[in-house]
C-alpha cells in the first residue's frame, strides 16, 4: 500500500494530480474511446459520477472485458450505472460476457429483440449480463445520465423524426450519393446524441449509409455536432456519407480503428489518391482534429492516417498495450483531447 503521510507535501500534491488519478479529475464530463482493437466500447462519465458504457468490444478471450474493467477503474468508478449495446455484432458484445464478471451494471439498454441467426451468440451473452435489467430503446426517447442529455436518434430501423436542436433544411442533399441498405444489423441499431452545454458528441455506431442519408437528407435532424466517433471504424466504404458529415460539421473526430480493420485504404470502385478514408474525414469543413485508435497498417503512409501523436497504438493486436484517448469537457464547451500513449492532448475551443 502507497504510504503518502510520510512524503513532503509538494509530493503528495503531484500525486494528486497524476493523469487518470480519480482525485485529479475535475467536474468535468469525460469521454474515454477504450482501445478494443477495431470494436467499439466507449465510456461516458458525467459531472455527476454517473457513468455510461456504449459498446463493450470483442470477447478474444476477456480482453476487451478486462481492457474496459481498467478503464474503469482508472476513471474512478466502482460500477458502470447504463450499459448501451448498440447491436448484435462480435466486435460490439463479444466482451461483454466478461466485463459483467468484473464490473457491476445496473441498467442496460437496447434495440429490440429481432436478431439473425448468425448473430444469436452475441444477443445471448447480452440477454445473460442484462435479461433482468434491460430497456428496449425507441428512436426519440433519452437515457438518463445525470448532467447530461442523451437523445436516442436511432434504434431498430427508426430514426428520430423531428429535428433536434441546430438541424434543418439541408441544400447538401440535391447532389449527395447515397447506397443501397445494407444487412439488417447495420440499420437497426442504436444511434445516440450527447449534449452538455455547448458539446455535441454523435455516436451513431455502425449505422450504413442509407440510414445515415436518412437522418440528413432533406432535413439534417441531428444539427451540428463537436466530436464525431467516426461510421464503421472508419471504413467509410459503408458509412460516413458525405451528405450527412458535411451538414453536421464535426469539430473532432475520433476513429475506433484496429490495426487492420476500419479506417485504411480506398473507397472501392475509386482512384485510391483521391479516396483514401482518412482525406475523406479531413476533407469535411470545419474538421480541426482527427484522432486514432490505432495506426492503419492497412495503408501505414501518412496520407492515410493522423499525425502520430494523435495515434494511440501503433503494434499488431499481439502485442498492443491498448492505450485509450479521452475528451475531457468543461462546463463552456471547451474540451481536451488525451492521447493515452504519450499524455499529448490539444485544447479546442467551444464553438
Amino acid at each position: 500500500m502507497l504510504k503518502i503521510t510520510s512524503r513532503p507535501i509538494w509530493f503528495v500534491t503531484l500525486f494528486l494530480l497524476l493523469p487518470g488519478h480519480p482525485r485529479a479529475q475535475s467536474r468535468t464530463l469525460d469521454i474515454y474511446w477504450i482501445d478494443v482493437e477495431g470494436g467499439a466500447a466507449t465510456l461516458v462519465v458525467s459531472p455527476s459520477g454517473e457513468s455510461l458504457l456504449y459498446d463493450a468490444g470483442w470477447e478474444v478471450d476477456g480482453r476487451d472485458g478486462k481492457r474496459i474493467a481498467a478503464v474503469v477503474q482508472q476513471a474512478g468508478l466502482k460500477k458502470i450505472d447504463y450499459f448501451v449495446l448498440s447491436h448484435f455484432h462480435a466486435d460490439h458484445a463479444g466482451g461483454l460476457q466478461e466485463l459483467a464478471k468484473l464490473v457491476p451494471i445496473d441498467r442496460c439498454f437496447d434495440r429490440g429483440d429481432f436478431i439473425e441467426p448468425a448473430n444469436q451468440k452475441w444477443r445471448d451473452i447480452y440477454l445473460n449480463a442484462c435479461a433482468a435489467k434491460r430497456t428496449i430503446l425507441k428512436a426519440g426517447d433519452t437515457i438518463p445520465l445525470k448532467g447530461v442529455q442523451i437523445d436516442v436518434v436511432a434504434s431498430n430501423g427508426q430514426l428520430v423524426t423531428k429535428p433536434l436542436p441546430g438541424g434543418g433544411p439541408n441544400p447538401l442533399c440535391a447532389s449527395a450519393e447515397n447506397k443501397p441498405p445494407e444487412g439488417p444489423e447495420n440499420q437497426f441499431m442504436v444511434g445516440a446524441l450527447f449534449t452538455y452545454g455547448r458539446f455535441r458528441f454523435l455516436d451513431l455506431a455502425d449505422l450504413d449509409w442509407e440510414k445515415e442519408m436518412e437522418l440528413a437528407c432533406p432535413v439534417n435532424r441531428l444539427g451540428p455536432v463537436t466530436i464525431w466517433q467516426a461510421g464503421r471504424h472508419g471504413a467509410l466504404d459503408g458509412a460516413g456519407a458525405p451528405g450527412l458529415l458535411h451538414a453536421i460539421k464535426p469539430q473532432v473526430v475520433i476513429v475506433n480503428n484496429g490495426p487492420r480493420k476500419g479506417l485504411g485504404g480506398a473507397s472501392a470502385g475509386s482512384p485510391k489518391a483521391l479516396t483514401r478514408h482518412y482525406q475523406r474525414i479531413a476533407a469535411t469543413p470545419g474538421i480541426e482534429g482527427i484522432w486514432q485508435g490505432h495506426l492503419s497498417l492497412l495503408e501505414k503512409d501518412k496520407a492515410s492516417n493522423t499525425t502520430e501523436d494523435m495515434i494511440a497504438n501503433f503494434e499488431e493486436s499481439a502485442d498492443c498495450k491498448g492505450h485509450w484517448i479521452r475528451a475531457s469537457v468543461k462546463p463552456d464547451g471547451s474540451f481536451i483531447v488525451t492521447n493515452g500513449r504519450n499524455g499529448f492532448a490539444r485544447t479546442y475551443a467551444a464553438r
